[in-house]
């Protein structure tokens, strides 16, 4: 009798010990590759959330991982993560990079953007597009979050800048149309700044400049005005007629559009328009390209009209004179 209570004593411990030491085996075999992937798509949500910078008070955050089987499917549930685990406003783009999964039919990697605003979302979609010209083979529009099908996604740095920006710009808060956005500058501020950098001529001053004969180097007088204008208003005989849009290119040595005398810095180049406004900004143009002897002229124009200053000439009166006028696009003497 004594005897049977150790071994009923071993039994029940040995019995208790085997419970203990096969409970761990049973519940590791009760794991599923489901189980595994939702780990891994929680693993991913949180390295997202902890990337996420603030923009706007909205959270935004790039992440990619990559593909696996069934992207569409596993990239919804870590936006669905993402979305029960941060409750204020984001934004968030997740997706997948290298070779594409073997069930994409498209030979395309996933992208999902996903959000807690519907409005900041489909902005997103439309800067995406813009910015993935000809790689994005579909996209599908859920509200809160878009899935899309990108060619070679993440393969280069620009994608994840791009992305990046795609975010912070569909976040940001709305500004008052009547409040000049930060950094800008209103357009007088542009043309003092750009006179801060000339040595601009009166009238009389270019007159002189062009008619010295001991002048160290060459010098022209450019008119930039569009052709309406100068059919219009006159223009000055004599004078280069290369409108705005044409005069960096014509006067960059380094351009293959440049004029045979844009062959060095230093040519002193006198820019007008009508009124005195525009050559100031084109002169500072000229500065910008190594032509740092260019300047404007002071009033424009109308300015040298009212010095009485020689060589002016007269817009055409009927059309059939237009002939006269057209000589002007050649450049010629100045004429006393």
């Amino acid at each position: 009798m004594p005897s049977s209570e150790p071994s009923s004593g071993y039994s029940v411990a040995s019995e208790s010990g085997r419970r203990s030491q096969t409970s761990p085996r049973s519940s590791e075999s009760h794991r599923t590759l489901d189980n595994v992937r939702d780990e891994v798509a929680h693993g991913i949500a949180l390295r997202a959330i902890t990337k996420a910078t603030i923009v706007d008070g909205a959270k935004i955050s790039v992440y990619f991982t990559f593909s696996k089987k069934n992207d569409d499917v596993f990239l919804r549930r870590v936006a669905e993560i993402i979305r029960t685990r941060i409750f204020s406003r984001h934004l968030f783009a997740i997706g997948t990079t290298g070779t594409p999964s073997p069930t994409s039919s498209t030979n395309t990697n996933t992208l999902i953007i996903t959000g807690a605003d519907d409005d900041d979302v489909q902005r997103a979609v439309l800067l995406f597009s813009s910015k993935f010209l000809g790689r994005v083979a579909s996209v599908t529009n859920h509200g809160n979050f878009l899935v899309a099908a990108v060619h070679d996604v993440g393969g280069s740095s620009y994608d994840c800048a791009a992305l990046w920006d795609v975010l912070s710009k569909s976040v940001r808060a709305p500004l008052d149309p009547l409040s000049p956005p930060p950094g800008s500058r209103s357009i007088d501020q542009l043309v003092t700044a750009a006179r801060a950098r000339l040595q601009r001529v009166t009238p009389r001053q270019a007159w002189e400049i062009l008619h010295d004969p001991t002048y160290p180097i060459p010098a022209f007088l450019v008119d930039i005005r569009p052709a309406s204008q100068r059919a219009r208003s006159g223009g000055i005989h004599g004078s280069l007629i290369i409108e705005r849009n044409d005069l960096e290119w014509r006067f960059d040595p380094r351009s293959e559009a440049r004029l045979a005398i844009a062959d060095r810095y230093d040519l002193r180049i006198i820019v007008y328009c009508e009124d005195g406004h525009a050559s100031s900004l084109a002169a500072a143009a000229l500065h910008d390209v190594g032509s740092l002897n260019a300047t404007d002229m002071v009033g424009g124009f109308e300015a040298w009209k009212a010095e009485g200053l020689s060589g002016q000439i007269k817009p055409p009166s009927t059309q059939s004179e237009s002939g006269t006028w057209e000589a002007l696009s050649q450049p010629s003497p100045l004429s006393d």
